[in-house]
Formats: C-alpha cells, structure tokens, sequence
C-alpha cells in the first residue's frame, strides 16, 4: 500500500482518482460455497459424447428461457434483502402515465382507422392480455403481503427536490408526514422553480463569543488559526435560509426539541467547501466535486478565498487553540477545579471527540473533509472547548507501538493522512490484555466466539484506558469513521449535551426505552404523560437510582451518584435537571432481555449459579460517556473482571450503579410513507410498548425496518440519499414495488441537476446518517 502522507500532500492531478479507488475493507462477501465439478468426470473421455451432450443441454436452456416469462422479465423483487434470494418476478405493470398516453393515443385516432386496425384475433388477444395482467397484479400483491409490510408504502420524492426549489420555512409544506387526515387527502403544495439557486449565508451555530452577555459570565475567547502564523483562521460554513418545498420532516425524533434549527438546508459547497471541496490539488484542495453541479458555489469562497490544506499540523492548531483558551477551563484536577469554581467568571468542562479507526481503513478524499470540518466547528471554531482525537487499533500484536517510536511513526505513514498524525493514539488488544489481565470468569453466551480483549466484544476497554490517561477532558464521545453530519458538528455535540443536562431522572429510563414519534406522540410533554401512563398500566416500577439484583457486588467507593436534587422530600420532577448526562445514545436504550438482539447473552464475569445481571443497550456505539461512568467501568473490568458486549456494557453499568443515562431522539428520516401507527408498532412494539423485551426492533427478524432509516448500521437509505447530496447518481428504486441496493432507475448527478426543467443540487437539513461504507461511486470499482 502507498503511504497515505505521501498521496495526500501531493499535487498531482491523479490523487481524486486513486482516492476513489480504494474500496472499504468491511464490504460484505459472498459466503456462498462456490461449485466444484469435475468436467471430466461428468461428461467421460469421449468428444463425441462431450459435444452432443452440451448441445442437448443448451437446447433446453435455449427453450426454458424463451419461453419462460418468468425469466425473461426483469426483476424487481427486493424481497432478498428480509428473507434471502428468490428467483422469478413477473413483469413490470405499466405505469399510470402510460396508460393515459396509450389512452389519448387511441382518442386521437380517427375512429375507422382504430377499426380498420382490428382483427379477427385481436378480441381474443386482448382478453388474454387483461387476464395476463390482472394475473400479474394479484401475484404482485400476494408478494407484498408475503413480504415485509413496508414494501407497501410509497416511496417519498421530496428528498431530492434540489435549490431551485427553496422557500421560506413559513412557506414550507411537507410531502410527509401529513398534520391531519385532510392534509394526506389534499394535493401536494406546488414545487416552486426559481432561474437561479439561492445565495448561502454564513451559519453560526456557536455562542456570540464577542457579545458583553456572554463575557460578562464566561472568560473571553481568543480567535483560532489553522496555521503557525495565524494568518488563516478558521472559517464559517455556510447554508441556506429555507428548505426545499416537500422535502419530508423526520419522522423520529425532533430538532426543535434539542434545539437544533430545522429551518435551513446545508448543500455539499456550503457543508464542504470552507475545507477542499471544490477546487483542486494545486490550490490546495481535495479535486472533489469537479465533475459535479457547482452554480453559485463560488459565495463560500468570498470571504477567505479557497485555503490551502497543504502542509496542515491540526494536532498543532488543536493545541495552539487550547493553549490561548486554557483559562476558560477546568483542569480535571478536583481540588484545583473546587478553586476555580469559586472564582471569577464561569469556567467550563472540556471534551474529547474519540474517533475509532483501525489499521487498514481506507482513506479517501471525502473522509478528509469530514474530519477537517469536525476539528474546525468541534475545535477551532470553539475556542478549544473539544479536542478530537483518534484510537487507531493496531491488529498486529506483536508489533511494539508502546516501545519503539520508530514502529509506530511507520504504522502512521501507512495507515493515516500526514496532516492527522499527531491526533492519533494506538492501541492493540494485546496491550489491553496487559492493562486488564486476570481471569474473566465465564460468560453466559459468547455467540461472535470472540476474545474478551477483543474490540468487537469489547470495544470498551481501549476508551476506558485513554479516559484514564487523559483526565483533563469530562466527557467523551465515542465515534465512527462511517457517520456524516449535514450541519455544523458543533450544533451537533453542543445541543445534545444541553439537551441531556436539562433532562428529569423521574422516568428517564422508561422515557429513554421509546422512539418518540412526534407525528404521534405530540409535544415532548405528552410523550412523556403517555410513558407515565405505560409504565403505570405494565405494573413495574419506574428505574431511579441504582438497581439491585442477586450477586451484584459494590464499587470500592459506594455508589452516591444521586444528586440532592433527587433527595427524600424534593420535587422529584426536578431530580436531576441541571446535572450533565453520564451517558448520552443516539438509538433507545432497550431492555436486552428477550429482545432477540443475537448479543443479548454476552454477559462475562458474573455468577451462573444467578440469573443474568437486568441489561440495557443502544445499538451502533456511537455516544457520549462521562469520565464518572468511565470509572465506574473501568474498575468493573479490572477489580471484578466483568464485562459485556460492547454496545450493552456503558448503559448496563449505567442502570447498576444509578448514573444518568438519556437517550437523545435527533431526527431520523425514512424513505417511504410510513403510516405512523406502523411506525410505532415497528419500532416501540416491544415489551409494555418499548424497543426492548419481545417484539424488539433490534431482534433480528425485525431489523428489516431499518433499512429505509437515515440511521441504524444496516441503512441502505442513508448511503443512498448521502451520495445524492453529493452530487452522485444512484439507483434509488423509487416507484411502484421499488427496490433498494442498486436497483430501480439511475438518478441524479451532473447532468440530471444541471437539467434547467430540474430543481439543481440537493439541499439538506442538519441530519445524522449512518452508515457511509463509500461516497464516490468510483470507490467501488
């Protein structure tokens, strides 16, 4: 493999295309046995025998294939991606736009020559040809009622209404979710058509760090620069005020609700452009997008013309920042932050962004831009209060990355872009052995057969071990190379973590167990009233404060994590509001318990002569843990040798010692017309209307309903939809019994937006998608 520092800091023209061509490793293979004959053993040792035997047998498939309809049409089952292959489909219908042609054709025919063209055999051909297709819709019908229910659905087009497009959100009328039964009955609002897209505006989702309001309570912030000379600051991103008419609202969970602005659309120039999209190597750019619509893209590049990335330290401009702004912040260290509390104006705690990585992650062009605009917005645009880092696991063990500096800068030349380098912080599951030695005890199922060291187990341990080494930050988020973020990753993090602050105790848990379907459940009050009233009518009492169970052992240093607020006599409504989140998902935390979910038994360490210890968990890692938690974790594994799978272990510890734990309902998006009954009998039709117990989501016969979400580990909507912003055509199967995973009809790209009678380039809100195995199409060949 060529050394990425070397094809990253070079000007050639050919870096976009090798980029592209590098293909994600994690790319599932075909396990199918492959066939084995022995063409001789079959077929004997005669020529004469051989050749009229092959003739014989292409005569027959000859046949069966021209005279098989079921072959010869094309398939449009999408059937395969719940239950497996099947073969066969019929024919497509036509669609109701040709039946109206074929219609005004005939009308406009004078009458005797429709006549004439009649003949004697036509009747019966015609009659045939209706039962033929009223045959042909039944079978349709029968599969989608064999088939998963949400093939039932209408696929949503408002997606990919583009810039020409925009209107005013007071303008802005949905394609879906409809507000009332007239709504869905009524036409959809016309797609407006303007001659030019719009021009962005810079978008600030960051405090007014220069207003008096916010010196007179917090430390002034100092500017941050990219480079040594402070000559290039961090730039803004930019986006749109307004949203395409019809785009569809999020069907889960709320912007106004963590307080994210849902009332402007980022483009890919505005998103990506302040950091090398758009312009090419020689000026310092990454070469994307050139082959793609760009009208009007040229404003993101007016005030700070277009940077040059080329030689960029961000581990040194992460430092430099910290370093003008370390007044603004705690230390971690306790007795000197007790001081500092009482002194002066507000100082504040400081975060870690952990990006997980691996040695062999293939880098491309897009995946720079992301994490420079999350170093950027996260970083320099805060003032230091985010650092990002990445844990970049080495899978050789017996390569010394903790001996010899000379094994490790090699592992970086190889594995990491050079402007990177100083970010990254390796590890090896060889390492967590020594770091967590001793005999785990049993585990009650292991289904993966894997290591307890192992990251797929628990990918906890090397987050664990880097909290401890680093107590200077209060809070950790765990995070993915294949997440993308529309908006600004600040916005992001710091609303979420708000969010999280100003969320009760009282009922947390049980609240925390749903998807909140605001097209259904309302306001965020009245989903909360409806999860009181669930819990009341399930006969359990609601979770507060640590849990007891037969077995469970004490932590060295108790378990008082319950704050005053939530003491005897308080207003329990209160308890805990104005306390940060130990623990913050972005998926339900679901009672593991016969939810099906295939690791619900990855349970080490605790004794089998007891039942399994009650345990929560959010699918897909992603999420922010409290240094608190992190302890409390650690010394599990270490003092107790306990531990679980890797999406289960933080909010299991989280329920058994009674720390805070929320999950956030960011929205998620779904590509067909959901009804949104069925939405919540999908994804809350677990035990007492949760995502955990029986009827899970997460069992695995009913994961399938992830699939067309913007977010969960197999969405195939959120790759999809991701490229089209982009600027990439995609198969995206739209229409009547549509597909997914590369079939229907190819749309969008350069020409398609280009095209005047279309709506240009799309344009998004702030939305979290998940997963991104590849963005340039390129990247698969």
């Amino acid at each position: 493999m060529d050394r990425v520092s070397d094809y990253v800091s070079r000007k050639s023209g050919s870096f976009p295309s090798l980029m592209a061509r590098k293909s994600e490793v994690y790319l599932p293979l075909s396990t199918k046995p492959q066939p084995k004959f022995r063409v001789k053993a079959l077929l004997g040792h005669c020529l004469y025998r051989r050749v009229v035997i092959w003739t014989v047998v292409l005569i027959v498939l000859l046949s069966i294939t021209l005279f098989n309809p079921k072959l010869t049409a094309r398939s449009r089952d999408v059937f395969d991606l719940v239950h497996g292959s099947r073969s066969g489909s019929d024919e497509a219908l036509p669609t109701p736009e040709n039946l109206s042609l074929q219609k005004q054709d005939d009308e406009e025919r004078p009458p005797d020559l429709v006549a004439e063209e009649t003949k004697p055999g036509d009747e019966e051909e015609k009659q045939e040809g209706e039962e033929g297709e009223q045959k042909e819709e039944k079978d349709n019908e029968e599969e989608k009622a064999s088939g998963p229910h949400w093939l039932r659905y209408k696929h949503l087009d408002g997606y990919y209404n583009g810039l020409r497009a925009l209107v005013s959100f007071s303008e802005y009328k949905p394609e879906y979710p409809k507000d009332t039964p007239a709504d869905s009955a009524s036409e959809s609002s016309p797609i407006p058509h303007h001659s030019k897209p719009p021009k962005p505006s810079t978008y600030r989702a960051h405090p007014d760090y220069d207003s008096d309001e916010y010196q007179k309570s917090y430390v002034p912030v100092r500017r941050c620069y990219i480079d040594e000379d402070n000559r290039v600051p961090a730039p803004d991103l930019y986006a749109y005020n307004g949203v395409p008419q019809g785009q569809p609202k999020a069907a889960i969970g709320s912007y106004d609700l963590l307080g994210i602005r849902e009332d402007v659309c980022f483009d890919r120039f505005g998103r990506y452009g302040p950091y090398g999209l758009g312009y090419d190597l020689e000026l310092g750019g990454t070469g994307e997008a050139l082959d793609t619509e760009h009208e009007g893209s040229e404003a993101v590049w007016e005030k700070t013309g277009r940077i040059n990335y080329e030689g960029v330290d961000w581990a040194s401009a992460q430092e430099r920042c910290y370093k003008a702004n370390q007044g603004r912040f705690f230390t971690g260290n306790e007795t000197r932050d007790f001081e500092l509390a009482q002194m002066g104006r507000k100082k504040m705690d400081r975060i870690a962004i952990v990006v997980r990585t691996y040695v062999g992650f293939e880098w491309t062009s897009h995946a720079l831009l992301n994490f420079r605009a999350m170093i950027n917005e996260l970083s320099l645009r805060s003032g230091g209060e985010y650092d990002v880092h990445f844990l970049l696991h080495v899978r050789d063990n017996n390569a010394p990355i903790w001996a010899d500096p000379a094994t490790v800068q090699e592992i970086l030349d190889v594995n990491v872009p050079l402007e990177f380098h100083g970010l990254c912080t390796l590890w090896s599951e060889a390492q967590m052995k020594l770091y967590y030695p001793g005999n785990f005890g049993e585990t009650f199922e292991n289904p993966s057969n894997g290591d307890i060291h192992g990251v797929y187990r628990s990918a906890h341990m090397p987050l664990q071990h880097f909290a401890m080494m680093h107590p200077e930050y209060a809070h950790f988020w765990n995070w993915e190379m294949d997440m993308r973020w529309t908006g600004s990753y600040y916005e992001l993090f710091d609303r979420l973590g708000k969010w999280g602050a100003k969320q009760s105790r009282q009922g947390m848990w049980e609240r925390s167990s749903k998807y909140y379907i605001p097209g259904l459940h309302g306001n965020w009050e009245n989903f909360t009233d409806l999860v009181r009233h669930e819990t009341d009518t399930s006969g359990k009492r609601p979770i507060l404060g640590p849990v007891i169970f037969t077995g469970k052992p004490s932590l060295a240093e108790g378990e008082g994590f319950l704050p005053s607020s939530c003491a005897t006599g308080s207003d329990m409504t209160q308890c805990g509001v104005g306390e940060d989140a130990d623990l913050i998902t972005l998926n339900p935390l679901f009672d593991a318990d016969e939810s099906g979910w295939v690791f619900a038994g990855d349970v080490t360490g605790y004794d089998r002569q007891y039942q399994m210890p009650p345990r929560r968990c959010a699918i897909v890692t992603a999420s922010r843990l409290s240094r608190r938690l992190l302890r409390v974790m650690h010394e599990e594994t270490w003092r107790l040798h306990h531990s679980m799978f890797s999406e289960m272990f933080p909010p299991s510890m989280a329920l058994h010692h009674g720390l805070k734990a929320v999950y956030a309902p960011h929205p998620v998006y779904l590509d067909r017309d959901w009804p949104q009954e069925e939405i919540e009998n999908a994804f809350n039709g677990g035990r007492d209307h949760t995502s955990g117990g029986h009827g899970s989501p997460f069992d695995l016969t009913n994961e399938h309903n992830h699939k067309g979400t913007s977010w969960y580990y197999n969405s195939e909507f959120a790759g999809l939809l991701w490229r089209r912003w982009l600027g990439y055509s995609q198969m995206d199967g739209r229409g009547d019994n549509g597909g997914r995973a590369g079939e229907g009809t190819q749309r969008g790209g350069q020409e398609e937006e280009e095209d005047p009678k279309n709506t240009g380039r799309l344009c998004l809100r702030s939305m979290l998608v998940h997963p991104i195995k590849w963005e340039n199409p390129a990247e698969q060949d």
